[in-house]
């Protein structure tokens, strides 16, 4: 019984992180799709290279990769490709956050959606998502 409290309260758990976190990151990408040129502009001031294609394929990833997070879909792969979104920010635009101390590091606007990605990649979507019950429905 403990198992399947355990069970059902984890895959409620990775629910809910999954919906939270999923439609920030869809928010995010559809703020950089509708103001392409103000993100491009973003991006070339920390001299990233192409900054328009920048732009749309990062925009493109947090919305996409947001949407297949909250729905529990291709969710270790969307989890990877958000997982690599944040660690890029915190390497161009947080960089100083990320080496000054653990606190700012833990402050700094990224930290929560890698957290939430990266806890995706490493539990998978749960039972109460198209992956889970694709994984079911194969059993």
């Amino acid at each position: 019984m403990l198992r399947t409290i355990e069970s059902h309260g984890q895959a409620a758990l990775l629910l809910v992180l999954r919906g939270v976190y999923g439609w920030f990151f869809i928010e995010s990408g559809w703020g950089k799709l509708q103001n392409l040129e103000r993100a491009a502009g973003f991006f070339e001031s920390l001299d990233l290279p192409l900054p328009l294609i920048t732009a749309a394929v990062i925009g493109a990833t947090e919305l996409f990769g947001g949407a297949l997070l909250a729905a529990g879909a291709g969710t270790r792969w969307a989890a990877a490709a958000l997982t690599a979104t944040m660690i890029g920010a915190y390497a161009t635009a947080h960089v100083d956050e990320a080496f000054e101390s653990l606190t700012a590091f833990t402050e700094a606007a990224p930290f929560t959606y890698l957290l939430a990605s990266l806890v995706v990649l490493a539990f998978g979507a749960g039972a109460f998502s198209f992956d889970g019950w694709r994984r079911n429905r194969s059993s």
